[in-house]
């Protein structure tokens, strides 16, 4: 080298050559220093790869060291390291390989330039290797990074596709990932790898912390095996083997979990085989996608428009139609009101339109609808003609309107807080006749209070439904407390915990900006049974649970499969009705918007007799999922609970 530190005892120091101030003799010592580092067995070379590491993390859009040979560089060593043990067991050159393919995954996510230079590099097949599984799960980690990255560019994907095993090793990757993390790292702490806990915690140590970000880097690894999986999606002679019924079904379970909320994960995947026609009669076979579909479509998931979109074209498909019409319709129907997801616009109008032209199209079809199904479409469109009608009609008729809607909802909140659930829910329906159409906040306290009253006559699915209908009509959508907790439990009730943690959590974070005076006066404003609820969920969703199962952590007894352990909190959760009775005998959620067009809303409503409370706990705790497991969890960031 040009320039060594007289202080420096190894001569060509990286650190040395990158305090050159001369640009030109800098230039020409770290092109030096890329071709001879991969030839070189002296210890301390994971030092400089470490700081290229930190170097690529921060500025991964420079040129300089790509045009100098970083990417040739890294990928002999990947070479080296796949080829050499013993030189991959020296010292610390066991962190090498991965440092050195995080490096290409950096400079590649965003410069298509850069992945050219990659290719040409010839770091795909070391990465390949690496995505085989030739060293460990970490290793693939990044590997399976840095080859999305590469199959993101028109102009490097076909050098990605070259490689035919890529698909079907991301394929095979996605599905065991979990697993592979939890059997080999995650089950047995006294087994994990140093470098392995090393890695995850940047030297921080400490078990929780080391099983924690496990967790996270499981996640990604199924994640990004997604994302490339989805790079091929696009492409219509991949399609067939993307669209095994074997890997499609189990594509709605795969989410980032609350570790990696940003992934589309699963149903980004669908949405994208959806988009092709060839992809959509697969899908459409498999009844349980369907409805795992119609699930998140009705869920606070932060996909939720994602499934919508798989559900419009799969019924806007004459090929496909008949086969999802009837499991669809009722799903999209609760959200035909729905103004704004996302950067959907008029979302509920999109729907309206799909759903009045399988009508018109379903004459014309072999395939025709069940009538049940058309009935509820043009029930539907029925409405959206009252709508019309409505909006023609003078005020002081829909005053009289919303007034007598208001003395029928009076007597259903009267015949609630006497016990007579049943009855309740018929004057909430007869009120939502009367109601006009428009007003919306008075109809999101109706559907809400219809829910309450099907969760506790134990009809979840009912319940679900008019949930749906109060937060799609909300504003902001998603958005109303009490009917998420509502649907939260309903969820629970039928068994999904992962729609029900997500409707728990959003639950937690309105109380925490409530305005309402309830819940201002308490010291912590996260209701107790809504905290039991969302550890509950946690378990029964969490990341690892169908490896710990497989693998011993989690003991299954019972022919009914299910999950029994230590809990923290095995008490009963409760509905938003039940858990302040204590109080003054009103629902302390009541039931609400402080900004309502009526006045006395619910008042009273949730007060009925002790009698039918113990009646209705007891019918719960019968009808109760089995308890799940007890882990050392800990909440994820993200969470944002503030309990």
């Amino acid at each position: 080298m040009d320039k060594v530190s007289t202080d420096c005892p190894y001569p060509g120091c990286f650190f040395c050559v990158m305090k050159e101030g001369n640009p030109s003799k800098r230039r020409a010592s770290v092109l030096k220093f890329f071709r001879e580092l991969p030839s070189q067995d002296d210890d301390g070379q994971v030092l400089p790869i470490s700081g290229l590491w930190n170097t690529a993390m921060a500025h991964p859009n420079d040129p300089e060291f790509i045009e100098l040979g970083i990417f040739e560089c890294m990928a002999a060593l990947i070479w080296k390291g796949l080829k050499n043990r013993r030189w991959l067991s020296h010292d610390q050159n066991i962190y090498i390989p991965y440092y050195a393919a995080h490096i290409i995954g950096s400079y590649t996510m965003n410069m298509e330039e850069f992945a050219e230079r990659a290719v040409h590099a010839g770091v795909i097949p070391p990465l390949v290797e690496l995505l085989r599984g030739r060293l460990t799960w970490v290793e693939q980690r990044v590997a399976v990074r840095a080859l999305g990255h590469l199959a993101t560019y028109p102009s490097t994907f076909s050098a990605i596709a070259n490689h035919g095993e890529v698909l079907e090793l991301s394929i095979e990757l996605a599905m065991s990932s979990l697993e592979i993390v939890y059997s080999h790292f995650y089950q047995y702490v006294d087994r994990r790898l140093s470098y392995h806990c090393d890695l995850l915690t940047r030297g921080m140590g400490g078990v929780e912390m080391e099983s924690r970000k496990a967790e996270e880097w499981a996640s990604q690894l199924q994640c990004w095996s997604l994302q490339l999986i989805n790079c091929f999606a696009f492409k219509t002679e991949f399609l067939s083997v993307i669209s095994k019924p074997e890997f499609l079904i189990k594509l709605p379970g795969m989410w980032g979990g609350l570790v990696n909320e940003n992934s589309p994960a699963g149903i980004g995947l669908l949405r994208t085989i959806c988009h092709n026609k060839m992809g959509r009669g697969p899908i459409a076979s498999c009844p349980s996608i369907i409805e795992s579909l119609c699930n998140i479509a009705r869920s606070s998931d932060d996909w939720q428009y994602m499934a919508i979109d798989c559900l419009l074209w799969l019924i806007q498909d004459t090929s496909t139609c008949h086969k999802v019409v009837d499991k669809a319709v009722p799903a999209l129907l609760d959200l035909s009101e729905v103004s704004t997801l996302g950067d959907h616009k008029n979302l509920g109008n999109t729907i309206i339109n799909v759903l009045q032209e399988c009508i018109q199209s379903q004459a014309a079809s072999r395939n025709s609808i069940s009538p049940r199904t058309k009935e509820q479409i043009e029930e539907l469109l029925n409405s959206k003609q009252r709508l019309k009608w409505e909006k023609g009609m003078p005020k002081e008729d829909l005053h009289i309107k919303q007034a007598a809607a208001l003395v029928v909802k009076l007597e259903g909140n009267s015949l609630f807080s006497s016990g007579n659930i049943t009855g309740a829910a018929s004057k909430y329906s007869e009120a939502l006749s009367l109601c006009p159409l428009r007003s919306k906040k008075e109809r999101v306290v109706l559907f809400s209070n219809r829910a309450q009253c099907h969760l506790l006559l134990q009809q979840p699915l009912a319940a679900i439904t008019d949930a749906t209908r109060a937060l799609s009509l909300h504003n902001p959508v998603n958005r109303h407390a009490k009917s998420l907790w509502r649907r939260a439990q309903a969820y629970d009730m039928i068994g999904l915990a992962k729609e029900s943690l997500l409707d728990a959590i959003l639950f937690i974070n309105e109380c925490s900006q409530s305005n309402d005076p309830d819940l201002s006066l308490r010291q912590n404003k996260v209701p107790d049974y809504a905290e039991r609820l969302v550890k509950k969920q946690m378990r029964s969703a969490w990341l690892f649970r169908e490896a710990a199962i497989k693998h011993g952590g989690i003991q299954c007894e019972g022919d009914g499969g299910g999950i029994y352990g230590r809990e923290s909190d095995d008490s009963e959760w409760e509905t938003a009705s039940e858990s302040d009775i204590g109080n003054d005998g009103r629902d302390a959620m009541g039931d609400d918007d402080d900004d309502s067009e009526w006045n006395n809303e619910e008042e009273g409503k949730d007060s009925y007799d002790r009698a039918s409370i113990k009646g209705v706990r007891t019918a719960q705790r019968n009808s109760r999922a089995k308890k799940v497991a007890s882990y050392s969890l800990t909440l994820p960031d993200g969470a944002n609970l503030n309990v």
